[in-house]
């Protein structure tokens, strides 16, 4: 199947945000066009992200600031999938949570009690911490080496996030500096895992062969899609070279410049 072919066969876009939609505050020229021929020629999208430091509401309002409309229905983030995970695996836990305070507030709202006490924490989550602190990693440190057996739970492997002037370190980087210390790793719930896509999926109502992921890092977001079954889409406009994509032992079903690519087959289907 060409290129072409391949884009108008897919009836879901699971959208990953910065590196495909945006870039740090910046909006593609694109992307207001693009989502708007998504909607008209009856597709679907979601914006997926393995980006935890940030609520639904505040991407709501990042995107409004963009000029873009959204609703709560638009998105599910490594956030969202977490909490479905702790429901079914960890319920009623008390979690210690390195994040920010965003997160923690999906959090609570979900129904989880938090805490700072580290006598009454019986889970950790580790997330994009933007507001971090070394109290944080002391603790988180504290209850993996003296408490053997709590849940260690991460919302995204990812090492580092894009900002229009590089990169920052991400919740993967974190770990890696508590597994430095602790020699202990976490479950991790966002991409590459397949739980975003499967939910994602079973949500909407759409097949694997109907499903395609878009975004930036062939190890997360391309990944998951191989993960899930479906079609793993990259695009060049955000972390990923060309470099990297030789080095890479997972390749993409498809690799285009930018998600415009996706825009221009869907005018022409």
């Amino acid at each position: 199947m060409d290129k072409n072919a391949l884009l108008q066969s897919v009836k879901l876009y699971l959208l990953d945000m910065d590196g495909t939609i945006y870039l740090g505050n910046r909006l593609y020229d694109f992307t207001p066009e693009l989502l708007e021929a998504l909607k008209a020629s009856g597709r679907r999208y979601l914006f997926i992200t393995n980006n935890s430091s940030k609520s639904v509401h505040a991407y709501i309002e990042k995107l409004e600031k963009m000029g873009i409309a959204s609703t709560c229905e638009d998105f599910l983030t490594s956030t969202q999938a977490t909490i479905f995970y702790l429901k079914k695996h960890h319920p009623g836990k008390t979690l210690y949570v390195c994040g920010t305070k965003s997160m923690q507030q999906e959090l609570t709202g979900a129904g989880f009690a938090l805490t700072t006490d580290l006598e009454k924490a019986d889970c950790i989550v580790m997330g994009f911490d933007t507001e971090l602190t070394f109290q944080k990693l002391h603790d988180v440190s504290k209850l993996l080496l003296t408490r053997k057996e709590i849940p260690y739970i991460a919302t995204n492997p990812d090492l580092v996030c894009p900002t229009e002037f590089g990169s920052v370190p991400d919740c993967g980087s974190v770990c890696q500096m508590i597994f430095n210390a602790t020699g202990r790793r976490p479950v991790v719930i966002g991409k590459p895992g397949p739980l975003m896509i499967e939910l994602a999926m079973e949500k909407l109502g759409y097949t694997k062969e109907e499903t395609a992921v878009v975004g930036d890092r062939i190890y997360t977001d391309v990944k998951a899609g191989l993960n899930a079954g479906v079609t793993g889409i990259l695009v060049l406009s955000g972390e990923t070279t060309l470099e990297i994509l030789e080095q890479s032992a997972d390749k993409p079903h498809l690799v285009l410049q930018d998600a415009s690519e996706i825009l221009k087959a869907i005018r022409i289907s």
